[in-house]
């Protein structure tokens, strides 16, 4: 099943779209606080619309946290960012490849450690 991981998400309504794009892809979605909105934000709900039961949200304290609960292999764990040196369309991605991480905080947890 593919992840999607969002570190220290700031804005509800992407958040929201994200958790209908989990629901209707069948991928679980990760956020790793801390959070720059309550889950119960009116603009995160609208974006989600009905969505939210559908896509498994699992929540986690901090990037380390995260690391210790679902043990993904550092070598092919990605990060997604503008700040990258490679494009998404070069990837040679491989049954595995799980993990997408998005979101601020990439290089603090650990994008440049564990070769994502």
């Amino acid at each position: 099943m593919f992840r999607i991981v969002l570190v220290q998400p700031e804005i509800p309504p992407n958040t929201g779209n994200v958790i209908r794009l989990a629901a209707n892809t069948g991928c679980s979605l990760h956020l790793i606080e801390p959070l720059g909105f309550d889950m119960h934000d009116k603009h995160l709900r609208r974006a989600g619309l009905d969505y939210h039961e559908y896509a498994p949200v699992r929540r986690h304290a901090n990037w380390d946290a995260f690391l210790q609960a679902e043990q993904p292999e550092p070598t092919r764990l990605f990060a997604f960012t503008t700040k990258g040196s490679r494009l998404l369309g070069d990837m040679r991605w491989q049954p595995g490849d799980t993990y997408s991480r998005f979101g601020q905080g990439l290089v603090r947890a650990g994008c440049h450690q564990s070769g994502g």
